[in-house]
């Protein structure tokens, strides 16, 4: 990119308040989201699934974020304070958190279109030029400078940030798009049962990823208009974008990664991008991290995920006897964890993991402070924070088993297993 083209970049990130929706609750996730919003999920080892836009938008040249929360938020609040309460206002950098307050009324936040009305005079605050809108319930990596470059060349009203998924994994899930050459929205429906095709590309549609960006005052404009109408299911996809695409310029911008300009030409190099709104999706993009060389990059130096951790010893794996020996292979295990004569095979540990003698884990998701007592077999499992998993416990390996102990099993076979789970299964 040329020097003149970063400026001009910068330049419009910097006009730019970034407000983060979330307040999800996320409850296709079960039990793993009881007792956080779905944006404080861990994720990947060491992180939180906030921690992908807020990331984002500091990589990109965002400084100006609102974080918007509403379910069960305290464990989000209490992360992005330690992760990203160290920016300073007087330098023209915040990442704040704006809870459910009721500012306009008696009522907390009742859709997305909402939660941004709700702030309005936060955001009016900051004197932005640029409001960009994003989903803070996803895992990927975005170059935010290239969406408002581009949001700016084509004298948008609106942009709305989009990507190609089959339309199998769109109907119902996802708002879908239908454009001209140009890439002008001209239609737009939400969640709808057969999703348009994209022309010439049958079983593929142009899906949003709750990624907007539009000018400021026509913002609070649509935002005014619609808090006046009755009916309104207050919601960027149900409402206002079918309300304005016929009289306002909105345009969708495909999707692309870091360095790379553009939508791509082929379904194989598709960017990545994980909606982990389901026990077996969260499972899966966990486990395609521990790949020899999975699709995401959590090494890139050039695009850092920021979080907050620790100051923990490293990893330790004791015993080298041939029936108790410690080891981990084609696995990520994180800071703090103790790995004392078991074998760990393609699974993630976090932090503060503690795996006793004699037990084999496989394909598993194993969250911070776990501690898995001796001659435990775990298979395809998701193991939450502080789980103590007693002395000789089989998770993974006999479905009917795993129901009777009140553990719960997804459709393709994981099982999940949280410290009520376990608390209950001990009373019986």
């Amino acid at each position: 990119m040329s020097s003149s083209r970063s400026r001009y970049i910068s330049t419009l990130t910097r006009d730019t308040y970034a407000l983060i929706l979330a307040g999800g609750r996320g409850s296709r996730l079960h039990e793993l989201t009881d007792w956080r919003a779905k944006p404080a999920v861990y994720f990947g080892g060491k992180h939180r699934i906030i921690d992908f836009p807020l990331s984002n938008c500091i990589n990109s040249g965002i400084r100006r974020v609102g974080v918007a929360t509403q379910y069960k938020s305290h464990s989000l609040i209490r992360h992005v304070n330690r992760a990203w309460g160290h920016f300073k206002k007087e330098l023209g950098e915040s990442v704040e958190i704006l809870p459910a307050s009721q500012r306009y009324g008696d009522d907390w936040y009742n859709g997305t279109a909402d939660a941004v009305f709700q702030n309005m005079d936060i955001i009016r605050h900051e004197l932005p030029s640029y409001v960009m809108i994003l989903s803070g319930d996803h895992v990927y990596r975005m170059d935010y400078g290239q969406l408002l470059a581009k949001h700016v060349e084509n004298g948008a009203d609106m942009t709305v940030c989009c990507i190609e998924v089959d339309t199998d994994v769109a109907a119902g899930a996802f708002g879908v798009m239908t454009v001209d050459e140009q890439n002008r929205v001209r239609r737009f429906d939400e969640k709808p049962a057969e999703p348009n095709e994209i022309p010439g590309k049958p079983g593929r549609c142009l899906a949003s990823m709750g990624n907007y960006v539009f000018n400021t005052e026509f913002l609070f404009e649509q935002l005014r208009r619609d808090a006046q109408t009755d009916g309104s299911g207050r919601d960027f996809g149900h409402d206002i974008i079918p309300a304005i695409i016929d009289k306002h310029q909105v345009f969708a911008f495909p999707f692309s990664e870091p360095g790379h300009a553009g939508a791509p030409s082929d379904e194989s190099e598709q960017p990545y991008w994980r909606d982990v709104g389901t026990l077996d999706s969260f499972w899966e993009a966990n486990m395609e991290l521990v790949s020899p060389e999975p699709k995401l990059d959590l090494y890139d130096p050039t695009w850092p995920i920021w979080t907050y951790q620790e100051q923990l010893p490293p990893a330790k794996f004791i015993f080298d006897d041939d029936d108790r020996r410690g080891m981990a292979v084609d696995s990520t295990v994180s800071g703090g964890c103790i790995i004392s004569g078991s074998t760990v095979r393609k699974s993630l540990l976090f932090s503060n993991v503690y795996v006793h003698s004699f037990c084999e884990i496989e394909e598993s998701v194993i969250l911070p402070g776990a501690v898995i007592h001796r001659n435990c077999q775990i298979k395809r499992a998701i193991i939450d924070r502080s789980c103590e998993i007693p002395e000789g416990m089989q998770i993974g390996i006999d479905h009917e088993q795993d129901v009777h102990n009140g553990f719960r099993v997804s459709k393709n076979g994981i099982v999940l297993v949280t410290r009520d789970m376990l608390n209950a299964l001990a009373q019986k």
